[in-house]
């Protein structure tokens, strides 16, 4: 069995800084943050990739990046907003790693992303309820994770405390 941490949740909740948090704190682990890899391997943006090709075409990347990613030990593995929608993604993840579900409020993920042009699931009319959809959509394959980590109120620090702590204790 590998001992990977995996950080799914949506947009803007935090997937990337707390892996990177993580990864500083845990000697011997290693943040692979899928879509970094993907944009790294395409040579071009996740925006760029959606434009060119299609999201279908994003989503087999993104699933043969993560097949990829879970073959290792002591992983970080920080996954898109919508990888964990994908059955064969969820299956891999739960198999190979202790995935935690970072919650946050749709107010503070809005006001995350309000101002960026990098995210191409939200740039549309009216992205605060394309996003409120996204969640309300998502946020039943989000509970599969083995944890759930209210983000809103915590803060970085505690949040990596509690990752560190429950990664600990299911070993």
């Amino acid at each position: 069995m590998t001992h990977n941490i995996v950080l799914v949740g949506m947009p803007a909740s935090g997937k990337t800084t707390i892996g990177s948090l993580l990864a500083e704190k845990l000697d011997g682990y290693s943040l692979y943050d899928t879509d970094s890899i993907i944009e790294k391997t395409q040579g071009m943006t996740i925006n760029e990739i959606f434009e060119k090709f299609s999201e279908d075409y994003f989503r087999k990347l993104e699933y043969d990046t993560i097949k990829m990613v879970c073959t290792g030990k002591n992983r970080i593995i920080s996954i898109g907003g919508g990888s964990f929608e994908n059955p064969d993604n969820r299956a891999t993840l739960l198999k190979f790693g202790k995935v935690f579900y970072l919650k946050s409020d749709l107010d503070i993920l809005y006001y995350r992303i309000s101002q960026d042009s990098t995210r191409p699931l939200l740039q549309r009319e009216n992205p605060r309820q394309v996003l409120e959809n996204m969640l309300k959509k998502r946020e039943e394959n989000y509970k599969r994770a083995h944890f759930t980590v209210d983000t809103s109120s915590l803060s970085e620090d505690e949040i990596v405390r509690f990752i560190i702590n429950e990664t600990n204790s299911a070993s």
